[in-house]
């Protein structure tokens, strides 16, 4: 039975690494994914998803006003669809991720999400919440505080690597902009 995932963490986890690694592994045994990334997150390139370490993928690009449902099924009645992997699931609208569940559910092609929980306000993303509440499978990617303990937020800089604490929810960026912090060390916006 094909299932929605959400796969979350903080910044620098990991989660492009892990889609593209789920990906590469689909298509060594002769598998079809069709890779997804926001419009707007054009730091590799628009329709790229690349990770830290060096690997990258071609990838559809969504709009908030996309039907990604009608999109994912005209593509797998072109060709058989076997997983959908959605990076920066944070930038789904709720619709999307109801239609997200309806390609698991109607078209049965399990669907992976790959996003922050929440943004550097400790607020969830609205695909983000709506991924927490609809999802068949949670599971967090760890990463590490400065001080060795789990990260669970992120805190956004700016340009003299002094935390941010207003602001536009989202501003696409990297280690240029955001750092991973335990909850306390967000807390107390404490970068170490």
């Amino acid at each position: 039975m094909a299932k929605l995932y959400f796969n979350y963490s903080s910044m620098n986890a990991g989660k492009s690494t892990l889609l593209l690694q789920a990906a590469y592994n689909y298509s060594e045994r002769g598998m079809n994914t069709l890779l997804m990334i926001a419009a707007f997150d054009d730091r590799a390139g628009k329709g790229r998803i690349a990770s830290r370490i060096g690997l990258s993928a071609d990838a559809d690009v969504f709009n908030s006003a996309d039907n990604v449902f009608t999109h994912i099924k005209t593509a797998h009645e072109r060709k058989k669809i076997d997983a959908v992997l959605v990076d920066e699931a944070q930038f789904l609208t709720e619709t999307q991720v109801w239609q997200l569940a309806n390609v698991a559910d109607g078209l049965r092609v399990p669907v992976m999400c790959f996003g922050l929980r929440t943004d550097f306000q400790g607020k969830l993303f609205p695909g983000s919440a709506a991924l927490l509440a609809l999802a068949d499978n949670l599971k967090e990617i760890k990463t590490i505080c400065w001080c060795g303990r789990k990260a669970t937020m992120v805190a956004r800089l700016d340009a003299g690597g002094r935390i941010v604490e207003e602001g536009d929810q989202v501003v696409i960026g990297g280690n240029d902009k955001y750092v991973s912090l335990c909850r306390r060390h967000w807390s107390d916006r404490n970068l170490g």
